[in-house]
């Protein structure tokens, strides 16, 4: 286990961003990604007075971070959900609205570190990646069954590899001789397939691959196209979303969708805008925030976070 398992990323950054929305007795806070308990018990502890619903796919987070919070009883109702499921998982705790709620998007540590769970290029494991284990495909199911184009597609939306190509008509050549199970053979393939002046950047030639199948395997960025918006729709006036987002798709996508929100929709030239063109959310960050240099130093997977920010100012006007 490396021992930067349990630093919640931005940690408080984030507690800092909610703090006006959650201060009250009552406030409803939502973690998103609950993982192995680090943010969720930060919030139950920073804001005494508040309710905590955490959701989780994994239902090996769900048992651990369930131990952790136990101290905190009937504040802390956890849930076995995919995000994009809020909208269902308020409805049924007779929640209409909430006053604050975090994303924190990065693989969680827990995945990451338990090595058959087939995440991590730096070990051998089973080519898995799923963060609910019970359902869906795994990732080398991915890498044995697609076609040859839509594997390119994959790697080139998703991991920005610009070797898909090559990456893949080496991975369809070696699948008819023998279908992918572990990590490692796949690892080593890809550093067989690059040209040498690709190998020299960015780390390990195998990240930008395993973070495309990892987004396939969990659907991770149509969950999110839902997630985000469903948080905001959520939030009661003066509710506040922090999302921590670690690749540059992802980041993308929140920004977006906070931009749309902070932005009039009124017709050029209006004289006085009426209230259902007026902005529904203000941004709390100027672009996104980076983690700290000491965090970093302290914390590697802190390094490629990217932490945005809304509060929202006004109802939706139908």
């Amino acid at each position: 286990m490396s021992n930067d398992r349990h630093v919640p990323v931005m940690l408080q950054r984030c507690l800092d961003m909610l703090a006006p929305a959650l201060q009250h007795p009552g406030a409803v806070v939502v973690d998103c990604t609950l993982g192995l308990g680090g943010h969720s018990e930060a919030l139950l502890r920073a804001f005494p007075e508040a309710r905590l619903v955490a959701l989780d796919r994994d239902k090996e987070a769900l048992r651990l971070s369930g131990e952790r919070l136990a101290p905190y009883g009937d504040r802390a109702t956890l849930v076995h959900a995919v995000y994009d499921e809020l909208p269902e998982v308020l409805d049924r705790l007779g929640i209409d609205k909430v006053d604050g709620v975090l994303f924190d998007l990065g693989v969680s540590s827990m995945q990451l570190d338990e090595a058959d769970r087939g995440f991590a290029y730096a070990q051998d494991a089973p080519l898995d990646m799923r963060m609910d284990q019970t359902t869906g495909m795994s990732a080398a199911e991915v890498l044995n069954t697609y076609p040859a184009g839509e594997l390119v597609r994959i790697l080139r939306a998703y991991g920005e590899e610009k070797q898909a190509k090559r990456i893949v008509s080496a991975i369809v050549r070696e699948r008819e001789k023998e279908p992918f199970t572990n990590s490692a053979r796949l690892v080593e393939l890809i550093r067989d397939a690059l040209p040498q002046a690709a190998k020299r950047t960015g780390g390990n030639p195998a990240k930008r691959t395993f973070q495309a199948l990892r987004i396939e395997v969990n659907g991770e960025l149509s969950v999110l196209e839902r997630a985000i918006p469903a948080a905001v729709k959520a939030l009661a006036v003066g509710g506040r979303v922090a999302v921590l987002s670690y690749h540059s798709l992802e980041d993308r996508l929140v920004k977006q969708v906070f931009a749309a929100g902070a932005a009039t929709t009124a017709p050029p030239g209006l004289p006085v805008v009426p209230e259902k063109y007026q902005p529904r959310l203000k941004l709390l960050t100027r672009g996104a925030e980076l983690p700290t240099e000491e965090e970093v130093a302290e914390n590697r997977r802190a390094a490629p976070a990217r932490l945005r920010g809304v509060e929202r100012i006004r109802e939706d006007v139908l």
